[in-house]
This record gives structure tokens, sequence and C-alpha cells, in this order.
């Protein structure tokens, strides 16, 4: 028991129930970018430099300007209330970081992939990953101000997925922005949630 706390306040003392959300995608679509627009703490980052040699292995077409990259997550955190904590960890983009995805999945409730309109592709790995796995996501459609901008119908139908992923338009940059696509996350876990159990 806490000095000075008296037995009532120690026995109405709740521990909050955690909540662990993955923001994925490909290399420069805006993971680290979401991450820190919507986390009530400095976001915890592990950027570094793009130096020559990473530039032979990660391909920087549409994102030329961009002169950094995770090299092992994002982490942010945004309390609900006293009893609701999520934890966000923004996962690696690049191929050689994919071992780490086991890891940060363990627990989680979900996923958001975000997707970048000049380089859609990039997002069929995480994509895999989650269907594979099991694990409820949504596709987010990051806004790029030089990106060609599709119907959101004929995106799901270039990623293959089915009508039931959510695939929403997000602009990372903006907080209210960036709630909204964990709000949707999180509505569309618990509905799978409820299918499971009483399928």
């Amino acid at each position: 028991m806490a000095y000075g706390a008296s037995r009532a306040e120690t026995a109405t003392a709740v521990t909050p129930v955690t909540v662990k959300i993955l923001v994925a995608g490909g290399f420069g679509a805006g993971k680290t970018t979401l991450v820190g627009s919507v986390s009530e703490i400095r976001p915890l980052r592990t950027e570094e430099t793009l130096s020559e040699r990473s530039e032979l292995v990660d391909s920087l077409y549409g994102v030329e300007q961009k002169s950094t990259t995770t090299v092992a997550m994002d982490f942010g955190r945004i309390t609900i209330k006293d009893d609701l904590v999520v934890y966000l960890f923004g996962t690696p983009g690049q191929r050689r970081f994919w071992f780490m995805w086991d890891d940060l999945s363990y627990g989680a409730l979900g996923a958001v992939v975000l997707a970048d309109e000049r380089r859609l592709a990039d997002c069929f790995p995480s994509i895999d990953y989650f269907e594979r796995n099991n694990i409820p996501f949504v596709v987010a459609v990051n806004s790029f101000d030089d990106a060609q901008h599709h119907s959101l119908d004929t995106i799901t139908q270039a990623l293959s997925l089915t009508g039931r992923v959510p695939v929403i338009r997000c602009d990372a940059r903006r907080r209210a922005s960036s709630r909204d696509v964990l709000v949707t996350l999180a509505e569309h876990a618990i509905s799978r949630h409820h299918e499971a159990r009483f399928s």
C-alpha cells in the first residue's frame, strides 16, 4: 500500500487495460508520421539517415525527398480513459527488417496498413502477413499531394481485398484523421471478434 493512501483508495486503484495496434505499410508510406501525429507522448523513433548503401536496396521511386528510414520501430501511446491505454507500434517497411514483425504483432488487436497510391504494390507484404496470421486490419490510403487519386473501390480491387476489409482515406499528418483510422480499425477488430465468437 502506498504511503498515505487509504485502504479504500488502494482497493479502487484500477490497472488499465492496454491495447496494442500495429502501423505497417511500405517504405515511405507515412507510418512514422501517423504515429507521431496521434501519440500523446513524444513518440519513440528509430530513424537513421539513408546512406548510399541503403539506396541500392530501398527504392526511392515516388519518395525521392525521403532522407531517413525506420530501422527498428516507432512507438506511441494514447490514453483513452484511466482504464484504457492504446500503444502504437510502427513497423519497419523494408524487407530486411521483416524478421521483427512476429514479435511486434504478438498480442495485437489489429493493424493499420498505410498505402501510398504512388507505390501501391508496396503494401502487399503487410496485407499478406496480416491475412496469413488472421490479424484484423484496415487499409488507410495516405494523402500525398503529388499522387494520382483513385476511387477506394478501385484500390480495393487492385489490392485483391475482400469487401470486409475497410479501405479509407487519411492524412497521416493530421491528428483527427489518424484518430479516425484507429477508430475504424477498433470497430473492425471488435466486429471480427464477435463474428468468430458466435460462428
